[in-house]
């Protein structure tokens, strides 16, 4: 993204993926009702039907679309149509929002450099689905949030921006995860207003910010 979308006198196009309930999503929704945050959701999509995500989508009048992956005989044929509802929109940036499936080869061919994701942990300790809980279980003191550019590999794309939370000695996987999700929310929102508001470029899996 050689200039920030302002210079081009329009708002960045955010198409936004979810799976659950939808609290990363509604972050975004709050934030994009401010003029000056300099992006709109144009579409939310998901995998699954009838979630709190796209209700959440459907109140504040946004499109939605759902692409279940049961519907397709190979997941190669699901790719595909998910790469070309989200398409369809023309967006600049993909959020993955607590979108619980991998994207495949034509998707990140389409969007490469383009999408972002957020992981409950500090990256790249303790990918994949359960991180709070690996964290816990190995005695971290510091754990966190990560936002990172989506590549093939699990949790494994370029860090664009960490946060830290620390473990307390009660915690849970549930009070642990719930604090790291306030931070998750809060860096996907600042970091989604840098990428579309600031010039920016990737050099050696570091994020050079002009």
């Amino acid at each position: 993204m050689p200039e920030p979308f302002a210079t081009l006198g329009r708002a960045a196009r955010l198409v936004v993926l979810v799976s659950g309930t939808g609290t990363l999503l509604q972050s975004l929704i709050d934030a994009c009702s401010d003029p000056a945050y300099g992006a709109e959701i144009v579409a939310v999509g998901s995998d699954r039907p009838g979630i709190q995500g796209l209700e959440r989508a459907v109140r504040a009048d946004i499109p939605t679309f759902v692409e279940s992956l049961q519907g397709h005989a190979t997941r190669a044929e699901w790719d595909h149509a998910l790469t070309a509802d989200v398409a369809a929109y023309e967006p600049d940036l993909v959020i993955s929002a607590g979108f619980m499936k991998l994207v495949g080869p034509e998707f990140l061919a389409r969007f490469e450099g383009r999408m972002i994701n957020t992981h409950p942990t500090l990256l790249p300790s303790f990918p994949g689905t359960h991180g709070p809980r690996d964290a816990l279980a190995y005695g971290v003191k510091i754990t966190g949030a990560t936002v990172f550019l989506v590549d093939s590999g699990i949790d494994s794309g370029v860090i664009l921006d960490q946060r830290a939370v620390p473990v307390a000695e009660d915690d849970t996987v549930e009070t642990l995860h719930e604090r790291i999700k306030v931070a998750e929310r809060e860096l996907l929102v600042t970091i989604t207003h840098q990428l579309v508001t600031r010039s920016w470029r990737v050099a050696d899996r570091k994020v050079l910010w002009r």
